[in-house]
């Protein structure tokens, strides 16, 4: 018997999830140990640090529609390819700067490397693959994320034992070195490689079933940013990613604030990405059965009661808790986000929907680390601007809600 061969979708589900392995250990999750390392070594401010992470999500924002566009009309392979060779030299620029102008410098290049090899064209690309099984494959391509941030205290060993400057260096090594390789694996569509999406068998039209749904209509660009759904999701989103960049900007500074060491304040990021895992896996079995939009909602909420965990942590069971409910929050809205975008407007443009999206999202990226560094460099502590940021959290949820798809009447 001839052995089914594995449908190719599933090793681009592999290979993105091997990239944004290495980009959260090495970029997303790693952030704030270099804020926190480079705030004690040369004195620059939280409120200055956090506007290098505020720069990487305006540049992500602004080209994201370019992006987007460049993704439709010839494919993520080449730009994920590309962007793997900008993000390993940004890294390597990194380790050499003596300068807050140079940190921005640095950053500015990582941050155009990390959008054009990073989530958003690698989404695409599993969306692209996948329709009955989208939600299963994002969660599987997220569940990168997660298990990055378990490494995240090997990268604080290295800056810890060896420094940041060689740590810097050798990100971007093997950014170049183990990235590319994995990005060659990515591809465009199916139907340009003789296969069918989910790889599932082509029906036609005579031997389909009458009871089978008809199929949802292709929004373009411009029709998908008339329907309100665009906006409510787009905003939720928003709101959602306060949390999360707070979070990777702030939480360690924080902690540390709060006597724990660099290594202990590590590993409960590293708890908080286990737990992220564990939503992944959540969202992969329960986000193609249950109506995304709700899900996502109850999310904002555990990203909220997680975050003023922290906040107001008096012991380690709630650092504790806050690393639990963040991380399931995370793992399983995530994938959601780009799963009920491509649910509600299609294929056909939903690089430039997302580029476009992302304009939205990125207020989000910036508002929130921004928040919590000028009142933490205010007030002394993040207490105030934590809060704040948690409120705004809770705030998405009713943008979800309200996200009703445009397919309904």
């Amino acid at each position: 018997m001839k052995k089914k061969k594995l449908f190719y979708g599933w090793r681009i589900v592999g290979a993105g999830a091997c990239l944004q392995i290495m980009q959260s250990a090495m970029l997303h999750q790693a952030f704030g140990a270099y804020v926190a390392v480079l705030t004690a070594e040369r004195g620059w401010s939280k409120t200055a640090l956090s506007g290098a992470a505020a720069l990487q999500s305006a540049e992500s924002a602004l080209i994201g529609p370019i992006l987007g566009w460049i993704i439709d009309r010839f494919g993520p392979q080449g730009m994920v390819r590309m962007g793997i060779f900008i993000l390993g030299a940004g890294f390597m620029l990194l380790s050499q700067i003596e300068s807050l102008v140079g940190f921005y410098g640095a950053f500015f290049v990582i941050a155009v490397g990390a959008s054009m090899s990073g989530f958003f064209p690698l989404n695409v690309a599993v969306i692209q693959w996948f329709d009955k099984f989208r939600a299963r494959a994002l969660s599987g391509f997220s569940l990168g994320l997660s298990v990055g941030g378990i490494l995240l205290p090997v990268v604080a060993y290295c800056i810890a034992t060896f420094g940041w400057r060689p740590t810097a260096f050798g990100s971007g090594v093997i950014f170049i070195v183990i990235g590319y390789p994995l990005a060659r694996v990515v591809r465009r569509r199916p139907e340009d490689h003789g296969l069918t999406v989910d790889g599932l068998i082509k029906v036609s039209a005579a031997d389909s079933s009458d009871d089978e749904p008809a199929p949802r209509r292709d929004f373009s660009a411009r029709e998908a940013i008339r329907t309100r759904a665009f906006w409510m999701v787009s905003l939720g989103h928003a709101c959602a990613m306060m949390a999360v960049y707070v979070v990777s900007v702030h939480a360690i500074t924080h902690m540390m604030d709060l006597g724990y060491t660099l290594a202990e304040a590590s590993f409960a990021i590293m708890l908080m990405t286990v737990g992220q895992g564990a939503g992944v896996l959540i969202g992969g079995a329960i986000g193609d059965r249950f109506e995304k939009r709700y899900l996502a909602a109850f999310c904002n909420l555990m990203h909220a009661a997680g975050l003023l965990m922290l906040t107001y942590a008096l012991n380690n069971a709630m650092i504790v808790g806050f690393a639990l409910l963040h991380g399931v929050a995370w793992g399983l809205r995530g994938p959601l986000m780009q799963a009920i975008r491509a649910d509600y407007f299609g294929r056909r443009a939903i690089g430039l929907i997302l580029g476009l999206s992302s304009m939205v999202v990125v207020s989000g990226h910036i508002i929130g680390p921004m928040v919590a560094g000028v009142f933490a460099d205010w007030t002394g502590n993040y207490r105030v601007g934590f809060t704040v940021v948690a409120v705004l959290v809770c705030l998405g949820s009713l943008f979800f809600v309200m996200a009703k798809s445009p397919h309904e009447r």
